[in-house]
């Protein structure tokens, strides 16, 4: 299509994938980088039956709710896309958008929205973060002007991979969402990569050693790194000598070789090369074993109120049998173990499991036990034979909700009470449309786990209705 620009834009609202929401003449416009109350002029590049994509040409009015971006990477790097709104604002824009799923997608009537849980920290609240090598990083327009000025630039990078092209990586002076020492872990091993001429990894080729930097880290100021590399060699081995005698919080150095196509390594075995096998976190006097390919909540603060939020929705007495389904290393599991009879939890990843079983024995926590398998298959009539029929089920499935059999077994249980924990309120809501036909929603409660992002937890509490 040809394009063409629409002048005097008034963004109305905040949408999905973080982008802002206009209107004009009948058309919806998603506009990336504007503010509910800006009055923009934009560029549409991308239009279909009823809506369109643009860009910003010129900001003729600003939002009252704009405020300037912390980060220097803000525009380029795909997070983070809601810093130029002020916090309350967002938290008013991820209410919102729970209430709109549930009005345009659900079929099922729910009671107001309970004011959403924010974010103790705005910043530095992620405790997980990866990054990927180019040989070739993504050269910005600075970059082109110094190029073509003459000026030899160095064109190696270490960052986040560019939204929607993933050959092309930004490179990272400091990011936000890490405390330190996030960033000069990844600076000092990025240049020492360039000094050591260790070559950074291209994607399109699949050549280079240097594949990926994964940092962890825990509320006590321990930290995880694991390298990625194509092969090991005197020069690798040098590198993670210089991360170990450099910098004495990283207890657990982790090192994996990695000559597939993609960049996962949850089917590989990565390799202690020096500390601990593990970095733990404690909530509320229960201890959590995070190792290298372990799941936990990436914002360790807000997990811990996320966990209160769904334990005192359960409403769980000394007698109740509680399942957990998706239960993940167990952490939901064993916050509510305490006020149950027993606990029962199913997750699908094996290592998961395990984890689980670890963090109960440390935790001396004898009422829980723990499947591993598919949800669909595991949950069936003869599980809740042998464990008891639940009085309640937490649910807390990833973002594509659940599957349709589990929606199903959840029916013919008819548990008296479901607390379902959700990431994406399209999907919840299309569940929860299913689980109508037996069960009324009596509470709904978002929790803002990830500030700057259009990211928002949901916990909604279903009764048998009478």
């Amino acid at each position: 299509m040809k394009y063409y620009k629409i002048e005097d834009l008034e963004i109305i609202d905040a949408g999905g994938e973080g982008k802002a929401v206009g209107k004009k003449d009948g058309l919806t416009v998603f506009v990336p980088f504007a503010v509910p109350g800006d009055v923009v002029d934009v560029e549409v590049y991308k239009k279909k039956k009823g809506y369109a994509e643009a860009r910003i040409l010129n900001i003729k009015k600003k939002s009252p709710y704009r405020v300037e971006p912390k980060c220097e990477h803000f525009g380029l790097c795909g997070g983070c896309k809601w810093q130029i709104m002020d916090y309350e604002t967002q938290l008013k824009f991820k209410q919102k958008q729970v209430e709109d799923c549930f009005k345009h997608l659900g079929k099922f009537t729910f009671p107001s929205v309970l004011p959403i849980v924010p974010s103790k920290n705005k910043y530095e609240y992620r405790n997980k973060l990866e990054f990927a090598f180019s040989h070739l990083r993504w050269l910005d327009d600075d970059d082109m002007r110094l190029r073509d000025s003459g000026k030899i630039l160095e064109t190696r990078g270490l960052g986040f991979h560019i939204p929607g092209k993933f050959d092309k990586v930004l490179d990272v002076k400091r990011c936000l969402l890490q405390a330190e020492p996030s960033n000069e872990i990844r600076n000092s091993v990025k240049q020492f990569a360039i000094e050591n001429n260790i070559a950074f990894y291209n994607i399109r080729n699949h050549e280079g050693v240097l594949r990926n930097l994964i940092i962890r880290n825990n509320t006590k100021n321990e930290w995880m790194v694991i390298v990625s590399f194509t092969e090991m060699n005197v020069k690798t081995e040098k590198l993670l000598k210089f991360l170990k005698d450099s910098f004495p919080q990283i207890i657990s150095l982790f090192y994996v070789i990695n000559t597939k196509l993609n960049d996962s390594i949850l089917d590989l075995e990565p390799v202690l090369y020096a500390g601990d096998p593990h970095i733990s976190e404690t909530m509320e006097g229960l201890s959590f074993k995070i190792g290298p390919l372990s799941f936990f909540q990436t914002n360790s603060l807000q997990a811990l109120e996320l966990y209160k939020v769904a334990r005192n929705v359960a409403q769980i007495s000394s007698k109740d049998i509680v399942y957990d389904l998706y239960t993940g290393t167990g952490t939901i599991a064993q916050f509510v173990a305490k006020q149950a009879q027993k606990v029962v939890g199913i997750e699908y990843v094996e290592a998961a499991i395990e984890d689980a079983k670890y963090n109960a024995q440390q935790n001396g926590i004898p009422n829980i036990i723990f499947f591993s398998g598919d949800m669909k298959d595991v949950l069936n009539a003869n599980c809740t034979k042998r464990n008891g029929k639940p009085d309640v089920v937490i649910t807390d499935p990833p973002r594509a909700g659940m599957h349709p059999n589990v929606v199903a077994r959840l029916l013919e249980m008819e548990t008296p009470r479901i607390v379902y924990i959700s990431c994406n309120p399209a999907t919840q809501a299309r569940d929860i449309t299913v689980l109508a036909k037996k069960y009324s929603v009596a509470k709904v409660q978002p929790v803002d786990m990830f500030p700057h992002t259009h990211h928002v937890e949901n916990v909604v509490e279903l009764v048998m209705a009478e």
